[in-house]
């Protein structure tokens, strides 16, 4: 028979602690994964440090940045802003890009306050503490965090499917534009370029750790290198530039779609472009001083592309043929590569092609990095199928969590297989990183503001009495943002070939994700796991538990964060 038994303040291997009062102040550290503050912050959420920090401030930026992959993925996502003519193109991207930046201050205000990799879910726990104390009960908690996990941990892996699967487009670009528009690639083709183009970034994002960090400065370098190359090219070799008036005031309206919500649909481009700048907050616990780094990776990659973008679209709209359907209909496949054709010619577009086909690669190996590190911190709070397979860390490799790099990989090889269906199937890979990561970017936002606001311990960087207005304004835009990216760009009326299919695959996936957590997932999933000894907890992290109505409890060989004892303690099951 077996009995729980709880040991107020005991340790991670039995046996009673040390007098509180001389706990250590400071958590062990291996300085050569990481300095004493960094470790101490990580620490006060649970977590040791596992992970290498070879990402410095900038490199966090950087990736942040290169997974944007500004001009690449506004490429990708002409067919978006285009229909709406060139007030879609130029003033979508501005408006559109003004509210993710109002996004990116209310995660940069969570992500200063508790940076890890696992972010969004581990922010979505916490804050949903506080209703055991004053609202409902606290079981919703982990259902929200088991949700929210998994939409993000989908949404960044359907991003890598959206970007590889752009590549694959725009390399196979460059052997229409070579053949003069007289070839056509087979889904098959596309696919298995697609294919090959996974296969390169798994094995790069798995043997490149110690230089990754740096590799991010090289890719946002090249992102800046291509951006200013064609802002200065295009309007030199463009036969005439269109007039100001026409940039900025001049409406179209190729869908069966209302003008003003043709133009809401222009939205979508920069909504799915700026939409990678939470791995800042997934790279976290491999950042040096990651409670300023975090917040200004995300606010400065978000911001750049705003501005950058900006000056991107106006001169794309300066200097394209005033025949958008032609644009539309390129038989290059890429609305871009008939830009750069009319305006360059035909080597003129095959090199901006080639430079910008490098960046979208670029941007796969980042993305993968930031997907591969949220599904391990997802897999330490053993939320993912054979969890115990993808936890360990690889210290052959570097430090990186190679396992889940590796799955994060396969999966999107899988989903990939979208693109043998139909073009209107691929494009909701598109769609599956907006609508995946908008929940998951929205739930801790709302959570933290409707029930966490005065248990809210603010870090660094804080926008102070503002925060809220923010929050619920970041709320709201996400839950537009969402929506939108469900409707058909072409009209109400979409049959097979046109139709979106966001809908069916989101549903999918949280419909999923919730019946997993009901049928069997709330058996065993209690949220965030600490990992850090118990023993080591310093006074201050037991407080600061006691505080939150928490206790420690061990369950299966696993400490976990459990509730309503008010107590730090270890439970462990004995067999008599």
């Amino acid at each position: 028979m077996a009995a729980d038994t709880k040991v107020t303040s005991t340790g991670a291997h039995g046996g009673d602690l040390e007098d509180p009062t001389q706990r250590r102040s400071s958590v062990v550290v291996d300085k050569n994964l990481a300095s004493e503050e960094d470790a101490a912050v990580l620490a006060k959420m649970g977590y040791k440090q596992e992970l290498r920090r070879n990402f410095s401030m900038i490199e966090v930026f950087g990736i942040a940045f290169a997974i944007m992959g500004l001009l690449p993925s506004i490429a990708s996502t002409l067919s978006f802003s285009i229909p709406a003519g060139p007030v879609g193109l130029v003033w979508g991207w501005f408006l559109a890009s003004g509210f993710i930046f109002v996004v990116g201050l209310a995660m940069a205000d969570l992500g200063s306050s508790m940076p890890t990799s696992g972010g969004l879910y581990y922010w979505t726990h916490y804050y949903r503490l506080s209703i055991q104390l004053y609202y409902a009960s606290p079981k919703w908690r982990n259902m929200l965090s088991f949700l929210v996990g998994y939409s993000n941990t989908l949404g960044l892996v359907g991003g890598l499917c959206s970007i590889d699967y752009g590549f694959a487009l725009q390399f196979l670009s460059i052997i229409v534009i070579s053949r003069d528009g007289n070839w056509t690639p087979s889904n098959g083709e596309v696919y298995a370029t697609f294919l090959a183009t996974i296969v390169c970034h798994g094995v790069i994002a798995s043997t490149a750790a110690q230089v990754m960090g740096k590799l991010q400065t090289v890719f946002v370098v090249m992102n800046f290198v291509l951006i200013f190359a064609t802002i200065i090219a295009l309007p030199i070799g463009a036969n005439s530039r269109n007039s100001a008036s026409y940039i900025f005031t001049h409406v179209e309206n190729l869908t069966t779609w209302p003008s003003g919500w043709a133009f809401m649909l222009s939205w979508l481009s920069p909504i799915w472009t700026i939409g990678g700048f939470d791995s800042a907050v997934h790279t976290s616990e491999e950042a040096a001083n990651a409670v300023k780094a975090v917040p200004l990776g995300i606010l400065f990659s978000i911001g750049s592309c705003w501005l950058f973008g900006w000056i991107c679209c106006i001169v794309i709209a300066a200097c394209m043929s005033q025949d958008l359907e032609h644009i539309l209909g390129s038989p290059f496949g890429q609305p871009m590569a008939q830009i750069y054709y009319d305006a360059l010619g035909k080597n003129g577009a095959m090199g901006f092609m080639a430079l910008l086909m490098i960046v979208q690669f670029l941007m796969g190996i980042s993305i993968l990095v930031a997907a591969s590190r949220q599904s391990w911190a997802f897999s330490r709070d053993g939320a993912l199928p054979f969890s115990k397979f993808f936890r360990p860390i690889s210290k052959r490799f570097g430090y990186i969590p190679v396992r889940t790099t590796i799955g994060c990989a396969a999966l999107a090889a899988i989903l990939g297989l979208l693109c043998l269906i139909a073009p209107a199937a691929a494009s909701a890979l598109f769609s599956l990183a907006v609508a995946g990561n908008n929940l998951a970017w929205g739930t801790p936002i709302l959570c933290r503001v409707v029930w966490g606001q005065k248990k809210f311990s603010p870090g660094p960087f804080y926008t102070g009495k503002a925060s809220t207005f923010i929050a619920y304004l970041a709320v709201t835009f996400l839950v537009f943002g969402t929506l939108l990216a469900m409707f058909p760009v072409g009209g109400p009326n979409p049959d097979a070939d046109s139709m979106n299919y966001t809908c069916v695959i989101n549903s999918a996936i949280w419909g999923g994700a919730l019946l997993y957590y009901y049928i069997d997932a709330r058996k065993w999933f209690k949220g965030p796991q600490i990992t850090i000894d118990v023993a080591e907890l310093t006074e201050e992290q037991e407080a600061a538990l006691r505080e939150e109505g928490l206790n420690v409890e061990e369950r299966d060989g696993k400490a976990v964060i459990g509730g309503g004892s008010g107590n730090v303690s270890r439970a462990a099951d004995e067999s008599t």
